[in-house]
């Protein structure tokens, strides 16, 4: 039994290494949706729900490993050396994952200082949009006034 558990937690620890891969290939989508001339919102917001999605597994992993871990933990600790090959590896798997963490971690900090500048492209081209069709307005009005002539004369006896 308890060497069955020993199997699943390491089998816990794969799949988050695997889930913290597709993460990272969201990071990297993410980053050339950001790198292009053309922003393409959509694109951009379905890359990070799939993102989302893959942090709420992965969240899921971790309460389920820690769940377990927490069962079994004093088995383990008695019997080291009856499970010294899968705590070696589970200690790998633990070195890997919190690698890929680091490599996620800094990609999510560089997409969201590009995010943000690109965010601050497109607000700035609303604006300019904003303000020339504005003056545009403006003018269309002025211009409309300039053709009708305020009554010169104006008799106040009736």
């Amino acid at each position: 039994m308890e060497q069955n558990c020993v199997q699943i937690l390491a089998q816990s620890l794969e799949k988050k290494s695997q889930v913290l891969d597709k993460i990272i290939e969201q990071g990297n989508l993410q980053e050339t949706i950001l790198k292009q001339d053309n922003f393409d919102m959509d694109a951009f917001e379905k890359s990070i729900d799939e993102q989302n999605c893959l942090i709420a597994e992965l969240d899921k992993l971790d309460r389920g490993f820690e769940s377990l871990y927490d069962r079994i933990r004093e088995e383990l600790l008695a019997h080291k050396e009856k499970y010294s090959a899968e705590i070696k590896r589970m200690k790998e798997l633990i070195q890997q994952i919190t690698d890929k963490v680091v490599i996620v971690n800094a990609a999510e900090l560089r997409n969201k200082r590009m995010a943000e500048s690109q965010f601050k492209k497109e607000k700035i081209a609303i604006q300019q949009s904003v303000s020339k069709s504005k003056v545009a307005r403006d003018y269309y009005n002025s211009m409309n006034k300039l053709n009708c002539v305020a009554p010169q004369f104006y008799d106040s006896k009736k």
